[in-house]
């Protein structure tokens, strides 16, 4: 019976899988998209949705708490805002899991993380396109 278990471990010390989760939410903020396991991209999807509801907001103390989680990376901030204004009519689900072959080595399953397009954005080009 498990117990006390919270989140994904994947094989992991604590300040290792909170590091691992840090970094893989900057390069995905600052990229807008990467390539990883299935298992990673599943742990760090809540992740990067709370960060997006934190930015929507545009108050200090939530300025702070991304800042907080992003080890201080104003980059990551301003990035993160611009991508939020895209989201302001969006209640939730701000990324999509792509699904890529197996990787070669050990065949583990992979992913690639990418934001979601608002359809309002697909419709309108679509419409000047005809």
């Amino acid at each position: 019976m498990k117990k006390k278990i919270f989140g994904r471990k994947l094989s992991r010390e604590r300040a290792s899988r909170e590091a691992l989760f840090v970094s893989l939410v900057e390069n995905f903020i600052l990229n807008g998209k990467i390539t990883t396991t299935k298992a990673k991209a599943k742990a760090v999807v809540g992740l990067i949705d709370g960060l997006v509801v934190l930015s929507k907001k545009t108050t200090l103390g939530a300025r702070r708490l991304i800042l907080k989680k992003v080890r201080g990376n104003t980059k990551v901030l301003a990035k993160l805002s611009k991508e939020a204004e895209n989201f302001k009519d969006r209640i939730g689900g701000y990324t999509k899991l792509i699904p890529l072959p197996n990787r070669k080595g050990d065949m583990a399953k992979m992913v690639r993380i990418e934001w979601v397009k608002n359809k309002n954005e697909n419709l309108s080009t679509k419409k000047e396109g005809n």
